[in-house]
């Protein structure tokens, strides 16, 4: 997520009712939801959170949408029990918060999950979906496990000090033209960058008028002018799985 504490929008749709398709589990040290398509595949996805944590439904509601496209959607507690952000917390304190819960501190947590996806639900193709603080992870997932065939970095924050360009697994980033929280001029270094320095593929697209959260909000008729963008973007999602895995 971001080092400056702006609201973040991700949380729309939160309060909906939704238990999802799956179940609840334990991976090793961590909770997951995981969810199965009907028919058997070798196919996974990892989904990463935003900052509301593993159980939001819209999250979960993604999850399940995977599921129903075929792969196994594993959606883990990336904060390993710590307490997830709430839109009734101050703000002023986000960075103290996120201080335990960096995006790039989650190798202990993928390593299981692997590890799970590998020996429990043999998987081979293995990619990776994150929103928002998880489009970060997912990002830091590309540039570190080449095992992970393939990533979907939705909304993740981006910084032209750190080396993030080096990918070693195909990455589609995504991003509103509206974020109030990613800036235009960031995701245009991004995607100079990546031109310069990656040996993968990849693909960075901005979607007009679109916000923060979009992806994966999960009332996509709040706002009907929103829905035929979300929706592509959602397409673009899966097509990109399913040319990578």
């Amino acid at each position: 997520m971001a080092n400056e504490a702006k609201p973040c929008p991700c949380h729309i749709g939160d309060l909906m009712e939704y238990e999802g398709l799956g179940q609840d589990i334990q991976i090793e040290h961590i909770e997951a939801y995981v969810v199965k398509p009907s028919a058997a595949t070798n196919k996974a996805i990892i989904v990463i959170q935003d900052i509301y944590g593993w159980r939001l439904p819209n999250t979960r509601y993604m999850a399940d949408m995977l599921a129903a496209n075929g792969y196994i959607a594993v959606c883990p507690d990336f904060f390993a029990g710590k307490e997830p952000w709430s839109s009734s917390r101050d703000w002023s304190t986000f960075q103290e918060w996120l201080q335990d819960k960096l995006p790039t501190n989650i190798n202990k947590e993928v390593d299981a999950v692997l590890r799970y996806l590998m020996k429990h639900c043999e998987a081979k193709h293995i990619g990776a979906l994150g929103f928002c603080w998880g489009g970060v992870a997912t990002h830091y997932i590309s540039l570190q496990y080449p095992d992970v065939k393939a990533g979907v970095s939705a909304y993740g924050i981006v910084r032209e000090k750190e080396n993030r360009y080096k990918l070693k697994s195909p990455t589609l980033f995504i991003f509103g033209e509206k974020d109030d929280v990613i800036p235009l001029n960031q995701v245009h270094v991004l995607e100079a960058k990546l031109k310069e320095e990656s040996q993968v593929d990849f693909q960075v697209k901005i979607f007009p008028g679109q916000t923060h959260g979009f992806v994966h909000r999960k009332r996509e008729d709040i706002n009907p002018a929103d829905k035929p963008g979300i929706l592509e973007a959602r397409s673009d999602m899966l097509n990109w799985f399913n040319r990578y895995m």
